[in-house]
């Protein structure tokens, strides 16, 4: 079980204290902690960034940690343990006192701290608190204030892009056997960031059944505006070809595409092209959307894609910006919790 939590805060060095979640809630605080139950991951946020995630302790399964949004209610150097199932038992504060160091009150009588068995870390073992490691505990009291928010959840899939525009995903286990997932709910938070077409069910089937917490990186994808309006799909770049969903370009455009499914032609009234199949829907290259639907434009600096209509014979092909690699565009669906809710 420790192992992928090793994993996951190697890569949150690396990885994860490099990632943009983009969601329209990370920036109303600024300043928040998120815990995510599943993960056994807290993060501190500031600013809408991730400023450092740390492995946790949770509650057992018996005396589960409560779920909502909370805030830090106090805070104690040095704090004497009281035994919750008798009161007059107490250990002052020392090697032997449970809460280590440092006690962060948020609800009730739930509280982040450290401890004095730090083998502990990455278990569900807690009277229902949140267990740090002493060096991390401290760490973070000097980072928190009285009314920092806490927000905790239980989530076993968490979605997360990079800042060069990929996207990672991550299955947890079922510690508390309160969240069953099957192909379609992973399949449906994969779509909100429009990478769904772009694995396989036995993939996803394969890693539900380890929920091990390790990353599986999808294609960086971009959004796509005709005319200055956003379609529904996102563009993917797969084996270094940019690829469009013809169906939300359809859409936006009113311009119906008639198939080949045997030769895997795809023409309108303004041309034919090849098309690709991913997840059973038709994609086209980037330089093939001029045409098929008479657009022309490019692949932003900003990793958007900005279309518009052909004006006369010699509007320029479109280009793909090769330079801009994997730059994250802005996801449409995303609540930004990682280590929190996602």
């Amino acid at each position: 079980m420790k192992t992928w939590i090793a994993l996951a805060l190697a890569l949150g060095t690396f990885f994860f204290g490099n990632v943009d979640l983009e969601a329209a809630d990370v920036n109303a605080q600024e300043e928040k902690i998120t815990i995510n139950l599943a993960s056994r991951i807290l993060t501190f946020w500031r600013n809408g960034k991730k400023v450092i995630m740390y492995p946790i302790a949770v509650g057992a399964p018996e005396s589960q940690t409560p779920i909502g949004s909370f805030s830090v209610l106090e805070m104690e150097e040095n704090p004497e343990w009281i035994d919750p199932k008798d009161t007059k038992q107490k250990v002052p504060s020392g090697e032997t006192n449970p809460l280590g160091y440092r006690w962060m009150r948020f609800y009730q009588t739930y509280g982040i701290h450290g401890t004095n068995r730090p083998s502990s870390i990455g278990e569900y073992v807690s009277n229902g608190c949140i267990r740090l490691k002493e060096e991390n505990v401290e760490e973070l009291y000097e980072l928190t204030d009285i009314g920092t928010p806490v927000e905790i959840d239980y989530e076993r899939v968490v979605v997360e892009r990079t800042t060069d525009g990929r996207v990672a995903y991550y299955i947890y286990p079922d510690g508390y056997h309160r969240q069953a997932l099957d192909v379609s709910a992973v399949k449906q938070a994969l779509a909100e960031y429009g990478v769904a077409d772009f694995t396989s069910d036995a993939e996803i089937e394969d890693k539900i059944e380890n929920s091990d917490g390790n990353p599986t990186f999808l294609p960086c994808t971009y959004r796509v505006e005709i005319n200055n309006l956003w379609i529904s799909g996102r563009a993917v770049k797969i084996g270094g070809k940019t690829v469009l969903p013809v169906s939300s370009l359809s859409v936006v455009t009113k311009r119906h595409v008639n198939y080949d499914w045997d030769k895997k032609t795809l023409w309108t009234d303004f041309g034919t092209v090849q098309g690709e199949q991913f997840g059973g829907k038709w994609y086209v290259g980037l330089e093939d959307v001029q045409t098929l639907f008479h657009l022309t434009g490019e692949l932003g600096n900003d990793g958007i894609i900005r279309l518009r209509d052909v004006k006369d014979d010699n509007a320029s092909s479109l280009s793909q910006n090769e330079s801009v690699a994997c730059l994250g565009a802005t996801a449409i669906v995303s609540d930004g919790k990682h280590g929190g809710k996602r």
